[in-house]
């Protein structure tokens, strides 16, 4: 007996809905037929799952501006597999990004003092907000994944002497190991496993309002090759590492770093505001031992009509998730009214959160990136993995996984202008034949013999 699961988007009034068989569209009988052919012997990547950042401004919204009841309720919608979404992929900036309510890193000095020794070192900022939230993520999943990437070093690490601009002084890539050393040591602390972190966030932006630093591929593959890995193997430290983590249209980056530190790095890090998710296979082809992760996104006010909003992220992550990335990760898990709070001096922010906190009236108003991220996480699972799909039409794309209990997970979305009709095939077996509605979009279960 074959069990199906459908969950169902049709625009801003259709959301991520439960729907049966027999609730989904019937086949036009004017209208040609689409095939969908899914092959399981075809596989491709294991995933690690989905998620967005709990930024120092997602958390303060989260933990200390909701009231404990809404705080509940989120944070089961959002982690838990059964009640929830289930992501299972979070992370975080190791220190302030350009959304925190200031500026900070785990080593704040007075202007003119060093500390090569790192004995001022301390994530007591974290303590706060951040790290209460991921652990009650990871008690309502445990199998969430925890990344660490730095805006900046702490700023007399550099040669701006601030968070702001400049770049990593060579004399102290070693002292700079040894602070993601602390700080993955100071998570485990807590309880918190560090399974990833990358050297630096957009290592080729460096923007002139909030933390961020410019770090050249050579300079990243000597800090990774001669510093970082090193300190991760003195100190017994698992954790992988990514290297790059900007976006799509610059490839070059990323093959400088894997043929200059090959051996220290575990895999590449993208981002989408730039070129197109096609590269992540380019470079997967040429070093096809090393992971692929997609590690930010954000929407925003710059796409502001729904439907092409909500179609941009179903149809980019169908794409992410088809060039090998093992993860989809969004930006800010909350942001309020005014898509803050930001750093002092950055001006109006445009971005979108993953759920919109209002500050004065406590409002929790879910986003269409919480019901986009829930058509991936809540049926592709930790650990699936990804086998091949196929439509006979470009305008339905889909992507296909086999869960670890055996189930289907598949994501159908009709990229066309019309309703098209749809049938899904499986092992020379016809499961569904359905009408899809112009720019919605359709996750669908299976469990069960699914035998022709």
């Amino acid at each position: 007996m074959l069990n199906i699961t459908i969950y169902q988007s049709n625009g801003e009034e259709e959301l991520f809905v439960k729907k049966t068989v027999q609730q989904l569209s019937s086949v036009s009988p004017k209208a040609k037929m689409n095939t969908v052919t899914i092959d399981e012997d075809q596989t491709y990547q294991e995933m690690d799952g989905f998620g967005a950042s709990f930024t120092d401004s997602s958390a303060y919204l989260i933990h200390q501006i909701l009231e404990p009841e809404q705080r509940v309720e989120l944070m089961t919608n959002l982690f838990d597999p059964k009640d929830g979404i289930g992501l299972s992929v979070l992370r975080n900036p190791m220190g302030a990004s350009d959304y925190a309510r200031d500026f900070y890193s785990y080593n704040d000095l007075p202007a003119g003092e060093t500390d090569v020794e790192l004995e001022r070192f301390s994530i007591a900022h974290d303590e706060e907000d951040i790290i209460p939230l991921l652990q009650e993520a990871i008690r309502l999943n445990p199998e969430i994944k925890l990344m660490g990437s730095p805006w900046s070093p702490p700023g007399w690490m550099k040669t701006s002497e601030s968070m702001i601009g400049g770049e990593l002084k060579q004399q102290y890539y070693s002292v700079y190991a040894d602070y993601f050393v602390r700080y993955i040591q100071a998570y485990a602390a807590s309880g918190l496993p560090i399974y990833a972190v990358t050297p630096q966030n957009e290592a080729l932006y460096s923007p002139g309002h909030y933390p961020g630093m410019i770090m050249l591929p050579e300079a990243q593959s000597d800090f990774i090759k001669n510093h970082l890995k090193p300190q991760f193997v003195k100190h017994s430290i698992d954790t992988k590492i990514f290297c790059y983590d900007h976006n799509w249209d610059e490839p070059d980056y990323p093959r400088t770093v894997l043929k200059q530190a090959n051996a220290e790095v575990d895999g590449v890090a993208w981002h989408w505001y730039g070129g197109m998710p096609s590269t992540q296979s380019e470079v997967f082809d040429a070093f096809p031992d090393k992971e692929v992760h997609f590690t930010e996104g954000s929407g925003g006010e710059w796409i502001p009509p729904f439907e092409q909003a909500f179609s941009n992220v179903i149809r980019t992550g169908i794409e992410i998730l088809r060039n090998y990335s093992k993860s989809l990760v969004l930006w800010n898990m909350a942001l309020d009214e005014q898509n803050g709070p930001t750093v002092p001096g950055f001006g109006k922010s445009t971005c979108r959160g993953i759920v919109t906190i209002n500050q004065q009236t406590k409002e929790l108003t879910y986003t269409l990136d919480y019901y986009a991220l829930a058509h991936f996480s809540k049926c592709i699972r930790p650990k699936a993995m990804r086998i091949a799909s196929s439509s006979s039409n470009d305008l339905i794309r889909s992507v296909a996984f086999k869960n670890t209990d055996g189930s289907m997970a598949i994501v159908l979305f009709n990229n066309g202008e019309e309703s098209e009709n749809v049938a899904l095939k499986l092992q020379g077996a016809d499961i569904l034949s359905f009408q899809l509605e112009s720019k919605s979009v359709i996750s669908i279960m299976m469990q069960g013999d699914y035998s022709a």
